[in-house]
């Protein structure tokens, strides 16, 4: 009897440990199988442009959107909220943060794209978003973003009636408590 209490406990120990742990692993797998598959308008990240050439005559619209977290002391906007780039083709486009307040502000992005079967087809190369920012009291910067839509998104049938992809970005302070003003 007391051999089968102590394997109940013990199978019962293991099963709360392997739930603990997996609740740690879930969001890294979670923010890889997003990566992966594009899933809740993820974008890839790549290094260069491999080897894609632009599709002459086709084009899709970006669209930027940008926004701050309540008590997030910064403005923060796209330099142009459109462009038509050439599908394949490596993009460039600008945004401008500018810290509002009288210290320090660091602060990191989250992001997606909508709608969002297109973000596996959305690359960025370069981005912000990436680390986090810190601006000194009233110093603006101007951050830049190159990125490509991968001519694959043409074959998928998902997007077929895609026309504009809206890249969208939210600046989130990093430690809230000590940056608030």
């Amino acid at each position: 009897m007391q051999a089968k209490l102590r394997r109940t406990g013990l199978m019962a120990l293991s099963i709360a440990l392997g739930a603990f742990g997996l609740g740690f692993a879930s969001v890294p797998l979670y923010r890889y199988f997003c990566q992966v598959t594009g899933f809740g308008g993820t974008t890839q990240r790549g290094e260069t442009v491999p080897g894609v050439l632009p599709v002459a005559g086709k084009t899709m619209s970006v669209r930027f959107d940008s926004n701050v977290a309540p008590g997030m002391p910064w403005q923060f906007k796209p330099e142009h909220t459109t462009q038509t780039v050439e599908i394949g083709a490596r993009a460039f486009t600008t945004f401008i943060a500018k810290n509002m307040s009288d210290k320090p502000v660091t602060g990191t992005a989250v992001f997606n794209v909508t709608p969002t079967q297109s973000g596996i087809y959305f690359t960025k190369i370069q981005c912000f978003c990436f680390t986090e920012q810190t601006l000194q009291p009233g110093q603006e910067v101007r951050m830049p973003v190159i990125y490509y839509v991968d001519p694959k998104i043409l074959d998928d049938p998902d997007n077929k009636d895609t026309q504009q992809i809206t890249l969208s970005y939210t600046f989130n302070p990093v430690e809230p408590s000590a940056n608030r003003s």
